[in-house]
């Protein structure tokens, strides 16, 4: 009987693993598009909550939600630049990251909002915040990155659970000429982390030899 268990417990952890799904696409022009990238900003993500009920009642109705999904749209951007950092302090990063600070600043000063993004293009976007390209991204979950879910089910079984809590999606766009260079999607499963900043180390770990601007990168 024990025995059982433990191969029940391998095939689980096996399918889990196999559930959370990752691609990744590297453009061919990556390195002609790219080859003079001084400077990249990183756009607040569209963060999608997909909440139950009695959640969104908790949370301030509709309205509530898209205060809460706004923010995490602005801690999966902050948490992206904090790990882009310690890659630069590192020296694993080839390109600088602008401050959100300053990036959020040149958005509101033209009232550029969460609604009103997708109506520009990426050249517009890297025209107006003076970088070289361009790091946009979505995020759908049935929980906050922020709320520590992730490692409350760790605790609770005692290995990462088979719930797939969502998706992040991160793109890179060249700002001269809007083309898609990069693109990560992710599917996330619970345990991955407890807040918004180790979620996204652990995601960008795993995909660092296949971002274009780290020094491992192999073409």
């Amino acid at each position: 009987m024990k025995h059982l268990f433990l191969a029940f417990a391998l095939l689980f952890t096996v399918g889990v693993a196999a559930a959370q799904t990752r691609e990744i696409y590297t453009s061919p022009k990556f390195k002609e598009l790219a080859k003079d990238h001084k400077v990249l900003a990183i756009l607040p993500f569209k963060a999608t909550l997909s909440l139950r009920p009695n959640e969104v009642a908790k949370n301030g109705g509709p309205e509530g939600v898209h205060q809460l999904e706004l923010r995490e749209g602005l801690n999966v951007q902050s948490a992206l630049q904090s790990y882009f950092l310690k890659q630069k302090q590192d020296k694993d990063m080839t390109i600088d990251v602008q401050d959100v600070a300053k990036t959020n600043a040149l958005l509101a000063k033209t009232n550029i909002t969460a609604e009103k993004m997708p109506t520009m293009t990426m050249e517009e976007l890297a025209q107006l915040l003076g970088v070289d390209g361009i790091i946009s991204g979505t995020f759908e979950s049935s929980q906050p990155f922020s709320n520590g879910a992730a490692i409350a089910m760790t605790m609770m079984v005692g290995f990462s659970g088979s719930t797939n809590t969502g998706k992040l999606s991160i793109n890179i766009h060249d700002g001269k000429t809007s083309e898609l260079l990069w693109k990560y999607d992710k599917s996330l499963g619970r345990g991955l982390g407890s807040d918004t900043g180790s979620i996204i180390t652990v995601i960008m770990r795993k995909a660092s030899r296949q971002f274009p601007y780290s020094k491992e990168f192999k073409s």
